[in-house]
């Protein structure tokens, strides 16, 4: 099924290749992220060169990346995420398989922690000390669930894990940026394109202009004499309850699935899609989706939802359901279900090659799920209905944000405590999520990419609307992009025949 090439791909990213490709041989292994590890991985990359000219860039794109990521910018050194990933032992909550053997993987994933736990201790000689406190939660939560009477060895290793975090978040160093240089070229080479972080700062500044008039023409219909700060507030204050958010995430999958496949923006639409509640391992994320992976028998996917911490106060717990509000909530149901995550991983189940299935460009994943928020606006999704705009405005917002806190934060020119404000001015969230927000750019540098790729499609969308003149349709551009799986941003315009 995989090739020499591919495998040694899935080698180095053993979460990955078993979850998100779904490559089940890799349940109960751990990679190795051991320094010498990760070199003898590094060491394994390359070969011949593949029959289909698209499928070999992306191929050779994605050994570029791991190059760049592990080799030269050492990123299983300062950033415990690897890690985390490598423990994670969610995967096996999934229906992919009859249970007993998903048992079965769990206990050997378990049985690897304490080889895993000495690597990482190893490794992680250099993780910035706010790169630790945006992650320590969900160290924490990899043991959720754990029977001390049984897993001794896992949790007595896990405790040495999270011990080495906390030191860190109290004593690591105070300055995460990776430089500006660094960023650039971690990005530039995951996505094969050019990457001039200044003209990126502008395209993010010039979004926001834009999206602040959308959002100021969205409440003005909603109450037009009321301030644009007094709107949103008065949106973000209707929200479900904490036991209710889930039975809305719900309600909302089906208005979107159904939407989805009856308007013709995709070519088909199949597969099932719940919602229930986020792993604690994986709480750093508000919403995200669990999808049935390309390579796995088809099963139903998760649109999980990290509803608040029963330890917070009311004002946190507020706070942090106000992202939930009834206005932003449409738009992220289309983001993580349809026709975003959930219908792009469908398409990805019948990508035509091995490696269309296997390598998901970031940018172009996020980029796509981002772009159909908006694209919904222009097909008619509850049309009439200024929250919806509203909502759009205000998760696009969010994105942008995180553009312009990645290029700021890891260029230097922003503090973790300006990113957050940042958040809590332009993107109208605040408290424990704002912070959450900020922090995240410290060990997901290439946040940025969901605006990043949703300007790119739109770009591609524009060029392809010229080139086909009457034969451009949505469904004809959307099955186009599709077929292709997600290819680095840089090669998929090429791949359409659009230069």
């Amino acid at each position: 099924m995989l090739g020499p090439r591919l495998r040694a791909i899935c080698d180095l990213i053993v979460p990955t290749a078993r979850e998100g490709i779904g490559l089940h041989a890799y349940d109960g292994v751990v990679g190795d992220l051991s320094p010498a590890g990760v070199r003898a991985g590094l060491a394994r990359l390359g070969g011949a060169p593949l029959a289909d000219p698209h499928d070999e860039a992306h191929l050779a794109t994605v050994e570029a990346s791991l190059r760049v990521e592990l080799g030269e910018l050492e990123e299983h050194r300062r950033n415990p995420l690897l890690h985390i990933s490598n423990l994670d032992l969610a995967n096996y909550d999934r229906a992919y398989a009859p249970p007993e053997e998903r048992a079965a993987g769990r206990r050997a994933h378990l049985a690897c922690w304490p080889d895993a736990v000495a690597a990482a201790l190893e490794a992680l000689d250099r993780v910035p000390r706010h790169v630790a406190q945006g992650l320590l939660g969900a160290a924490e939560g990899l043991a959720h669930g754990l029977d001390p009477s049984k897993d001794a060895d896992a949790l007595a290793a896990h405790q040495r894990f999270v011990e080495h975090l906390r030191r860190a978040a109290a004593e690591g160093d105070p300055h995460a940026a990776l430089g500006g240089p660094a960023l650039a070229r971690l990005l530039a080479t995951a996505e094969a394109t050019d990457v001039d972080l200044a003209r990126l700062a502008e395209q993010a500044d010039g979004e926001r202009e834009r999206l602040r008039s959308l959002l100021a023409s969205s409440c003005e219909a909603l109450q037009p004499d009321a301030p644009i700060v007094a709107t949103v507030a008065a949106l973000e204050a209707d929200h479900p309850t904490a036991d209710g958010v889930l039975d809305e995430a719900r309600q909302m999958t089906g208005e979107v699935l159904a939407f989805t496949r009856a308007s013709g923006i995709v070519p088909e639409h199949d597969g099932e899609c719940r919602v229930g509640p986020a792993p604690p391992s994986r709480s750093y994320a508000l919403a995200m989706l669990s999808p049935a992976a390309p390579f796995e028998e088809d099963g139903p996917s998760w649109f999980h939802v990290t509803p608040p911490a029963r330890s917070w106060s009311p004002q946190q717990v507020d706070d942090w359901l106000a992202v939930f509000n009834r206005t932003r909530l449409p738009a992220i149901a289309v983001h993580e279900v349809a026709p975003g995550h959930f219908t792009h991983f469908r398409f990805m189940r019948r990508a035509p090659s091995a490696v269309r299935k296997a390598l998901h460009s970031y940018a172009f994943v996020e980029g796509w799920a981002h772009y159909m928020e908006e694209l919904l606006l222009e097909e008619g999704f509850r049309a009439g209905d200024p929250h919806y705009a509203a909502g759009v405005a205000l998760e696009a917002l969010v994105r942008v944000t995180r553009l312009a806190v990645a290029i700021g934060l890891h260029t230097g020119a922003m503090t973790a405590d300006e990113a957050e404000r940042r958040f809590v001015e332009d993107a109208f969230i605040r408290g424990p999520a704002a912070r959450s927000e900020a922090l995240r750019a410290t060990w997901d540098p290439g946040y940025g990419s969901y605006t990043w790729g949703k300007l790119e499609l739109w770009g591609l969308r524009a060029d392809a609307r010229r080139a086909w003149g009457s034969g451009f349709s949505n469904r004809r551009f959307h099955g186009a992009l599709l077929a292709l799986g997600a290819p680095p941003l840089g090669l998929a315009r090429c791949a359409l025949g659009l230069g």
